[in-house]
């Protein structure tokens, strides 16, 4: 199979590419050249946001192309209306974000966001809607939610393993006690996510045969738990740190910000099952399987450590985590505002 992947050098676009060519695919990567690309991917250098950005695509055929593309719809549209002859599918990384407040239980048939806006999930939607202007059918919307594995540079499962690799103790200093690490509760809360292997293997496969349209690409509700996430970082990181379980109610009072202070973590409630109660039947029953959390976190950790723990930084999202000193108010008690 030929594949051409427009950025591949970040998170699911490398994920994407390293898979394809695993498979001894022949694969291309259009993107402005600040990473290092891939030495067995043939690199093509380009811009999408300017004029002429595009150039390089004039020529060539593939059959399939990957776009992870977030910001304005108009690029989607300028790439997927150049390429609509030349290439069978169009493979479209969305989000879940495009639907309007889904409930638990809800599928690929929700109510998308309504009205204008420039937010995440409107321009996600205006690049499906670009995707299937010139594909139609052909158009493959993958949805996911959480993405979680190695590369991931947004930094919600890193720093999970870099707070709690932290506690570890140094046998050399004896005198040295492993602290408590702030658990959001309850330990049991459910968590629906995706490798991001996992989605971009599906996707890839669904594409190769022909497969178009919107899909839920995440794991299956209940797939882990908060509890067994951070319990895997501990193995993992062979830390000595002991959690310390603290219920929705005190940490929402101590103003602490779900999903950004505490990366991944949702309280329970409404906006909890709009992103881990979805139905995936429709993916699974087209092939979707998901590898164990253990898995992720591991091959996570080894890449994390491979850069000294440190994730390359996005510029277009905000760093995440609780800061050591909130943190220690808040299991202090002295948090609440």
């Amino acid at each position: 199979m030929k594949l051409l992947v427009l950025g591949g050098s970040d998170f699911v676009g490398r994920t994407a590419v390293e898979h394809a060519l695993d498979l001894q695919w022949d694969v291309t990567v259009l993107n402005r050249g600040r990473a290092r690309p891939n030495p067995r991917a043939t690199a093509l250098r380009g811009d999408r946001r300017v004029a002429g950005g595009l150039d390089a695509l004039r020529k060539g055929q593939w059959d399939m192309v990957f776009d992870t593309w977030s910001w304005e719809p108009s690029v989607v549209e300028q790439s997927a209306a150049m390429l609509a002859g030349r290439v069978d599918s169009y493979i479209y990384v969305s989000s879940r974000s495009v639907y309007d407040a889904p409930r638990a239980g809800a599928t690929e048939t929700w109510q998308t966001v309504q009205g204008p806006g420039e937010d995440y999930a409107r321009q996600k939607l205006g690049g499906e809607r670009a995707a299937v202007g010139a594909f139609g059918d052909r158009a493959l919307l993958v949805r996911p939610g959480l993405i979680l594995g190695p590369y991931e540079n947004v930094g919600r499962l890193p720093w999970w393993l870099n707070r709690i690799g932290q506690e570890r103790v140094l046998r050399s200093d004896p005198n040295r006690c492993a602290g408590e690490v702030l658990a959001p509760g309850p330990v049991g809360l459910a968590l629906q996510y995706v490798d991001a292997r996992d989605l971009v293997g599906w996707s890839l496969d669904a594409a190769a045969r022909g497969l178009g349209g919107p899909y839920d690409v995440v794991s299956r509700p209940g797939h882990t738990t908060i509890g067994e996430l951070l319990q895997c970082c501990i193995a993992v990181t062979r830390s000595d740190a002991r959690l310390r379980w603290v219920e929705p109610h005190v940490l929402l009072a101590a103003g602490v910000q779900p999903w950004t202070e505490l990366p991944i973590w949702i309280p329970p409630g409404a906006d909890h099952d709009s992103l881990h109660a979805s139905d995936v039947s429709k993916a699974f029953a087209a092939g979707l399987r998901t590898r164990p959390i253990q898995e992720t976190v591991v091959d996570t950790w080894v890449w994390l450590q491979s850069l000294n723990g440190r994730t390359p930084p996005r510029a277009d999202r905000p760093p995440v985590g609780l800061s050591a000193e909130r943190e220690a108010a808040i299991l202090a008690g002295r948090g609440l505002t």
